[in-house]
Protein backbone atom coordinates (compact mmCIF):
# COMPACT_ATOMS: atom_id res chain seq x y z
CA UNK A 1 0.00 0.00 0.00
CA UNK A 2 0.97 3.50 -0.85
CA UNK A 3 0.30 6.64 -0.71
CA UNK A 4 1.33 10.03 -1.96
CA UNK A 5 2.19 12.81 0.65
CA UNK A 6 0.66 16.16 -0.18
CA UNK A 7 2.76 19.29 0.22
CA UNK A 8 3.04 20.81 3.62
CA UNK A 9 1.92 24.06 4.60
CA UNK A 10 5.07 26.55 4.35
CA UNK A 11 5.35 26.13 8.53
CA UNK A 12 7.03 23.05 7.68
CA UNK A 13 9.60 25.02 5.70
CA UNK A 14 9.75 22.27 2.94
CA UNK A 15 7.97 19.93 0.56
CA UNK A 16 7.28 16.53 0.68
CA UNK A 17 6.19 14.87 -2.37
CA UNK A 18 7.08 11.44 -2.56
CA UNK A 19 5.88 8.62 -2.18
CA UNK A 20 6.49 5.67 -0.12
CA UNK A 21 5.08 3.00 2.30
CA UNK A 22 2.08 3.53 4.42
CA UNK A 23 3.16 3.30 8.42
CA UNK A 24 1.26 3.68 11.34
CA UNK A 25 -0.74 6.78 10.73
CA UNK A 26 1.02 7.34 7.98
CA UNK A 27 3.76 10.45 7.19
CA UNK A 28 1.40 12.36 6.37
CA UNK A 29 -0.20 12.19 10.02
CA UNK A 30 2.78 11.71 11.93
CA UNK A 31 4.41 14.32 10.49
CA UNK A 32 1.16 16.64 11.34
CA UNK A 33 0.93 15.48 14.42
CA UNK A 34 4.36 16.41 16.00
CA UNK A 35 3.74 19.58 13.88
CA UNK A 36 0.54 21.00 15.41
CA UNK A 37 1.69 19.93 19.06
CA UNK A 38 5.20 22.29 18.94
CA UNK A 39 3.39 24.98 17.54
CA UNK A 40 0.63 24.41 20.25
CA UNK A 41 3.36 24.64 23.11
CA UNK A 42 3.46 27.37 25.80
CA UNK A 43 5.58 30.42 25.88
CA UNK A 44 6.90 28.87 28.99
CA UNK A 45 8.82 26.13 27.35
CA UNK A 46 12.11 26.32 25.70
CA UNK A 47 12.09 28.20 22.60
CA UNK A 48 14.01 25.87 20.53
CA UNK A 49 11.17 23.50 20.87
CA UNK A 50 8.74 26.08 19.54
CA UNK A 51 10.52 27.86 16.95
CA UNK A 52 9.60 27.04 13.00
CA UNK A 53 12.95 24.28 12.98
CA UNK A 54 11.82 22.69 16.02
CA UNK A 55 8.26 22.21 15.16
CA UNK A 56 9.39 21.13 11.22
CA UNK A 57 12.23 18.60 13.14
CA UNK A 58 9.52 17.25 15.38
CA UNK A 59 7.29 16.47 12.89
CA UNK A 60 10.38 14.70 10.88
CA UNK A 61 11.57 12.70 13.80
CA UNK A 62 8.04 11.62 14.89
CA UNK A 63 8.79 9.08 11.77
CA UNK A 64 11.72 7.63 12.96
CA UNK A 65 9.94 4.41 14.83
CA UNK A 66 8.51 3.13 11.43
CA UNK A 67 11.73 4.36 9.38
CA UNK A 68 13.79 2.13 11.08
CA UNK A 69 11.42 -1.00 10.08
CA UNK A 70 12.94 -3.69 7.89
CA UNK A 71 16.50 -2.86 9.96
CA UNK A 72 16.59 -6.41 10.94
CA UNK A 73 14.43 -8.90 13.41
CA UNK A 74 17.00 -7.45 16.54
CA UNK A 75 15.64 -4.10 16.15
CA UNK A 76 13.27 -3.53 13.58
CA UNK A 77 10.60 -6.21 14.30
CA UNK A 78 11.42 -6.86 17.75
CA UNK A 79 10.34 -2.99 18.48
CA UNK A 80 6.89 -3.31 16.16
CA UNK A 81 5.10 -4.92 19.26
CA UNK A 82 5.69 -1.01 21.12
CA UNK A 83 3.46 0.36 18.06
CA UNK A 84 -0.10 -1.09 19.41
CA UNK A 85 -1.85 -2.35 22.16
CA UNK A 86 -4.66 -5.28 21.51
CA UNK A 87 -7.24 -4.56 23.45
CA UNK A 88 -10.22 -6.70 24.01
CA UNK A 89 -14.23 -5.82 24.23
CA UNK A 90 -14.04 -6.44 28.24
CA UNK A 91 -11.34 -3.69 28.44
CA UNK A 92 -8.31 -6.20 28.78
CA UNK A 93 -4.87 -5.98 26.82
CA UNK A 94 -5.65 -9.86 25.78
CA UNK A 95 -7.57 -10.90 28.63
CA UNK A 96 -4.66 -9.80 31.07
CA UNK A 97 -4.67 -5.92 32.79
CA UNK A 98 -7.28 -3.88 32.11
CA UNK A 99 -6.42 -0.64 30.43
CA UNK A 100 -7.12 1.80 33.40
CA UNK A 101 -4.60 -0.63 35.79
CA UNK A 102 -1.69 -1.09 33.55
CA UNK A 103 1.21 -3.01 35.28
CA UNK A 104 4.12 -0.33 36.86
CA UNK A 105 6.57 -1.56 34.08
CA UNK A 106 7.10 -3.69 31.23
CA UNK A 107 8.85 -6.11 33.48
CA UNK A 108 5.49 -6.77 35.63
CA UNK A 109 3.44 -6.74 32.15
CA UNK A 110 5.50 -9.39 30.83
CA UNK A 111 4.29 -11.42 34.04
CA UNK A 112 0.77 -10.13 34.07
CA UNK A 113 -0.22 -11.53 30.23
CA UNK A 114 2.24 -14.38 30.47
CA UNK A 115 -0.69 -15.30 33.34
CA UNK A 116 -2.99 -14.61 31.23
CA UNK A 117 -1.60 -17.00 28.04
CA UNK A 118 -0.22 -14.54 26.29
CA UNK A 119 3.14 -12.06 26.25
CA UNK A 120 4.25 -8.85 25.04
CA UNK A 121 4.78 -9.56 21.63
CA UNK A 122 1.84 -10.95 21.20
CA UNK A 123 -0.52 -7.64 23.17
CA UNK A 124 1.81 -4.96 22.33
CA UNK A 125 3.81 -2.14 24.93
CA UNK A 126 2.32 0.87 23.33
CA UNK A 127 1.64 1.96 26.61
CA UNK A 128 4.85 1.94 27.80
CA UNK A 129 6.47 3.13 24.66
CA UNK A 130 4.63 6.49 25.89
CA UNK A 131 5.44 6.62 29.13
CA UNK A 132 9.29 5.42 28.90
CA UNK A 133 9.66 8.18 26.10
CA UNK A 134 7.74 10.71 28.29
CA UNK A 135 9.97 9.73 31.18
CA UNK A 136 13.22 10.26 29.13
CA UNK A 137 11.48 13.70 27.97
CA UNK A 138 11.32 14.62 31.51
CA UNK A 139 14.80 14.35 32.48
CA UNK A 140 16.12 15.69 29.26
CA UNK A 141 14.06 18.58 30.29
CA UNK A 142 15.92 18.76 33.93
CA UNK A 143 19.03 18.29 32.15
CA UNK A 144 18.61 21.43 29.84
CA UNK A 145 17.61 23.30 33.04
CA UNK A 146 20.84 23.05 34.50
CA UNK A 147 22.97 23.36 31.70
CA UNK A 148 21.12 26.43 30.91
CA UNK A 149 21.95 28.09 33.97
CA UNK A 150 25.66 26.41 34.08
CA UNK A 151 26.34 28.00 30.47
CA UNK A 152 25.28 30.95 31.42
CA UNK A 153 27.40 31.25 35.29
CA UNK A 154 30.24 29.16 35.14
CA UNK A 155 33.05 31.59 35.20
CA UNK A 156 35.98 29.16 34.11
CA UNK A 157 36.78 29.38 30.11
CA UNK A 158 36.83 25.56 29.36
CA UNK A 159 34.23 24.80 31.30
CA UNK A 160 31.73 27.57 30.16
CA UNK A 161 32.33 25.82 26.45
CA UNK A 162 31.90 22.16 27.58
CA UNK A 163 28.49 23.36 29.05
CA UNK A 164 27.25 25.39 26.14
CA UNK A 165 28.28 22.79 23.59
CA UNK A 166 26.67 20.24 25.85
CA UNK A 167 23.36 22.45 26.03
CA UNK A 168 23.44 22.28 22.02
CA UNK A 169 23.56 18.13 22.29
CA UNK A 170 20.82 18.29 24.97
CA UNK A 171 18.77 20.44 22.84
CA UNK A 172 19.36 18.07 19.72
CA UNK A 173 18.32 14.68 22.55
CA UNK A 174 15.40 16.24 23.44
CA UNK A 175 14.28 16.53 19.71
CA UNK A 176 14.75 13.07 19.21
CA UNK A 177 13.08 12.46 22.38
CA UNK A 178 9.90 14.42 21.34
CA UNK A 179 9.73 13.34 18.33
CA UNK A 180 9.66 9.34 19.56
CA UNK A 181 7.30 10.34 22.09
CA UNK A 182 5.25 12.37 19.06
CA UNK A 183 5.17 8.94 16.98
CA UNK A 184 3.86 6.43 19.80
CA UNK A 185 1.53 9.23 21.31
CA UNK A 186 0.03 9.38 17.67
CA UNK A 187 -0.40 5.75 17.57
CA UNK A 188 -2.40 5.99 20.51
CA UNK A 189 -4.91 7.97 18.65
CA UNK A 190 -5.79 5.81 16.09
CA UNK A 191 -8.08 3.21 16.97
CA UNK A 192 -6.99 0.57 14.74
CA UNK A 193 -3.57 0.24 17.22
CA UNK A 194 -5.54 0.05 20.16
CA UNK A 195 -7.52 -3.62 19.37
CA UNK A 196 -7.27 -6.59 18.52
CA UNK A 197 -9.81 -5.98 15.63
CA UNK A 198 -6.72 -3.70 14.45
CA UNK A 199 -7.38 -4.54 10.57
CA UNK A 200 -10.54 -5.99 9.60
CA UNK A 201 -12.61 -7.41 12.43
CA UNK A 202 -11.50 -10.76 12.32
CA UNK A 203 -11.62 -12.80 15.41
CA UNK A 204 -13.99 -12.73 17.71
CA UNK A 205 -18.07 -12.55 17.84
CA UNK A 206 -19.01 -10.04 15.34
CA UNK A 207 -22.46 -9.18 16.47
CA UNK A 208 -22.82 -5.64 13.80
CA UNK A 209 -21.18 -7.38 10.99
CA UNK A 210 -18.24 -5.30 10.56
CA UNK A 211 -15.94 -5.80 7.58
CA UNK A 212 -13.19 -8.54 7.46
CA UNK A 213 -11.27 -6.57 5.14
CA UNK A 214 -7.92 -5.12 5.53
CA UNK A 215 -8.81 -1.25 6.33
CA UNK A 216 -5.48 -0.13 8.41
CA UNK A 217 -3.19 0.76 5.94
CA UNK A 218 -5.92 2.51 3.11
CA UNK A 219 -7.67 4.67 6.76
CA UNK A 220 -4.32 5.92 8.23
CA UNK A 221 -2.37 6.24 5.01
CA UNK A 222 -4.31 7.08 1.72
CA UNK A 223 -7.56 9.05 3.48
CA UNK A 224 -5.25 10.92 5.69
CA UNK A 225 -2.51 12.35 3.01
CA UNK A 226 -5.76 12.77 0.18
CA UNK A 227 -8.05 14.40 2.96
CA UNK A 228 -6.62 15.72 6.09
CA UNK A 229 -4.54 18.65 6.38
CA UNK A 230 -2.78 20.85 9.03
CA UNK A 231 -5.39 23.11 9.50
CA UNK A 232 -7.78 20.48 10.48
CA UNK A 233 -5.75 19.12 13.02
CA UNK A 234 -4.96 22.32 14.57
CA UNK A 235 -8.70 23.34 14.47
CA UNK A 236 -9.37 19.70 16.11
CA UNK A 237 -6.90 19.85 19.04
CA UNK A 238 -8.98 20.60 22.70
CA UNK A 239 -7.81 23.60 24.37
CA UNK A 240 -4.67 22.91 26.89
CA UNK A 241 -5.95 22.08 30.53
CA UNK A 242 -8.74 19.81 29.14
CA UNK A 243 -7.26 16.30 29.21
CA UNK A 244 -7.20 14.02 31.93
CA UNK A 245 -5.91 15.17 35.44
CA UNK A 246 -3.45 12.86 37.84
CA UNK A 247 -0.33 10.74 38.04
CA UNK A 248 1.50 10.37 34.26
CA UNK A 249 0.43 6.63 34.66
CA UNK A 250 -3.45 7.67 34.91
CA UNK A 251 -2.98 10.08 31.77
CA UNK A 252 -1.63 7.81 29.49
CA UNK A 253 -4.05 5.52 30.49
CA UNK A 254 -7.15 7.48 30.13
CA UNK A 255 -5.76 8.87 27.04
CA UNK A 256 -5.47 5.41 25.53
CA UNK A 257 -8.75 4.90 26.53
CA UNK A 258 -10.03 7.10 24.10
CA UNK A 259 -8.85 5.70 21.18
CA UNK A 260 -10.34 2.32 21.95
CA UNK A 261 -13.45 3.52 22.70
CA UNK A 262 -13.78 4.79 18.94
CA UNK A 263 -13.33 1.66 17.26
CA UNK A 264 -16.44 0.56 17.04
CA UNK A 265 -16.86 4.51 15.22
CA UNK A 266 -14.82 3.58 13.23
CA UNK A 267 -16.12 0.18 12.27
CA UNK A 268 -19.58 1.59 12.02
CA UNK A 269 -18.17 4.58 9.81
CA UNK A 270 -16.35 2.06 7.38
CA UNK A 271 -19.90 0.20 7.31
CA UNK A 272 -21.85 3.09 6.64
CA UNK A 273 -19.48 4.06 3.04
CA UNK A 274 -17.85 6.60 4.94
CA UNK A 275 -14.28 5.65 4.32
CA UNK A 276 -14.73 5.66 0.77
CA UNK A 277 -12.54 7.91 -1.49
CA UNK A 278 -14.52 11.43 -1.72
CA UNK A 279 -16.82 10.78 1.73
CA UNK A 280 -16.22 13.72 3.98
CA UNK A 281 -16.54 11.72 6.97
CA UNK A 282 -13.51 10.05 7.00
CA UNK A 283 -11.71 12.36 6.21
CA UNK A 284 -13.30 14.53 9.30
CA UNK A 285 -13.37 11.43 11.59
CA UNK A 286 -9.11 11.06 10.80
CA UNK A 287 -8.85 14.64 11.72
CA UNK A 288 -10.88 14.36 15.03
CA UNK A 289 -8.22 11.33 16.00
CA UNK A 290 -5.02 13.35 14.92
CA UNK A 291 -6.23 16.49 16.68
CA UNK A 292 -6.68 14.26 19.96
CA UNK A 293 -3.39 12.98 19.01
CA UNK A 294 -1.21 16.44 18.80
CA UNK A 295 -3.24 17.81 21.88
CA UNK A 296 -2.24 15.05 23.92
CA UNK A 297 1.28 15.22 22.66
CA UNK A 298 1.27 18.70 23.99
CA UNK A 299 -0.16 18.18 27.03
CA UNK A 300 2.84 15.38 27.94
CA UNK A 301 5.37 17.69 26.81
CA UNK A 302 4.24 20.35 29.05
CA UNK A 303 3.94 18.13 31.66
CA UNK A 304 7.17 16.85 31.26
CA UNK A 305 8.99 20.61 31.25
CA UNK A 306 6.75 21.23 34.72
CA UNK A 307 8.00 17.49 36.03
CA UNK A 308 11.50 18.37 35.62
CA UNK A 309 11.37 21.32 37.56
CA UNK A 310 11.96 18.82 40.42
CA UNK A 311 14.01 16.33 38.73
CA UNK A 312 17.38 14.91 39.80
CA UNK A 313 20.19 14.85 36.96
CA UNK A 314 24.10 13.90 36.87
CA UNK A 315 25.91 11.28 38.84
CA UNK A 316 26.67 11.67 41.32
CA UNK A 317 22.82 12.81 41.09
CA UNK A 318 22.18 16.73 42.04
CA UNK A 319 18.91 18.21 42.64
CA UNK A 320 17.30 20.64 39.24
CA UNK A 321 16.27 22.94 42.16
CA UNK A 322 19.60 22.42 44.06
CA UNK A 323 21.38 23.32 41.16
CA UNK A 324 19.68 26.80 39.82
CA UNK A 325 20.12 27.41 43.65
CA UNK A 326 24.22 27.12 43.34
CA UNK A 327 24.16 24.85 45.94
CA UNK A 328 25.17 22.01 43.65
CA UNK A 329 28.63 20.82 42.24
CA UNK A 330 27.31 20.87 38.74
CA UNK A 331 30.29 20.41 36.62
CA UNK A 332 31.31 17.07 38.54
CA UNK A 333 27.94 15.82 38.44
CA UNK A 334 27.58 16.40 34.37
CA UNK A 335 31.03 16.36 33.05
CA UNK A 336 31.91 13.35 35.84
CA UNK A 337 34.83 13.14 38.06
CA UNK A 338 36.24 9.55 36.55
Amino acid sequence: MTSCLRVLPVVLAVAFGACGPVLAWGSSGHRMVGVAAAEALPATLPAFLRSQEGAADVGELSREPDRIKGSGRALGVALDSGHFLDVLEDGTVLGGPRLEAMPTDREAYETALRTAGTNTWKAGWLYYSILENQQQLTRDFAMWRVLSYAAGTEKNPGRRAWFRADLKRREAAALQTLGRLSHYVADGSQPLHMTLHYNGWGEGPNPEGFTTSRIHGPFEGDLVAGAVRIEDVRRAMSSQGQGPEGPLETRISAYLKTGWEEVPALYRLEKAGGLAPGDPRGGAFAARRLGAGAAALRDFTVLAWKTSESARVGWPEVSVADALAGRADIWTSLYGKD
